[in-house]
């Protein structure tokens, strides 16, 4: 079974961070935690947008696309995380099996989008008091 139009991963999340908008890009842009969070993947850069995100193309066990764009939102932004993507393994042939398989595969790259997020958040809100303004809000 061959799906048509869509691709067979197909992640999108989002994470409201309560820090000022601006701040995302330190975390976001930062190489060393990319390779943290995908240490399978292979990213390619295709536009860096500082705070609000970073798209790129994606390679190793998938390919495809993924993107983190920030929203900004009152006093913080909307962390979005998309993955559009295919793996390259080859799938069972057997319709039951192959469901199993995709859905095993998105709900590990939902898992890896929201340790993501949650580092991204816990980063940006240290030592900001439930309640209180944004950290790094004027």
């Amino acid at each position: 079974m061959k799906l048509v139009g869509v691709t067979s991963i197909q992640v999108a999340d989002q994470t409201f961070v309560a820090a000022a908008p601006e701040s995302a890009a330190g975390v976001v842009g930062d190489k060393a935690s990319w390779r943290r969070w995908w240490p399978d993947l292979r990213l390619e850069v295709v536009e860096d947008r500082g705070a609000q995100g970073v798209r790129w193309r994606v390679s190793g066990p998938l390919t495809g696309t993924m993107e983190i764009w920030c929203e900004e939102v009152l006093d913080g932004f909307v962390l979005h995380y998309f993955l559009h993507a295919e793996p390259v393994a080859q799938l069972p042939a057997d319709p039951s099996r192959l469901m199993g398989v995709l859905a095993d595969l998105n709900k590990s790259r939902r898992v890896a989008g929201k340790v993501m997020s949650f580092e991204v958040k816990d980063r940006l809100e240290r030592g900001r008091e439930v309640g209180s303004p944004a950290a790094g809000a004027a």
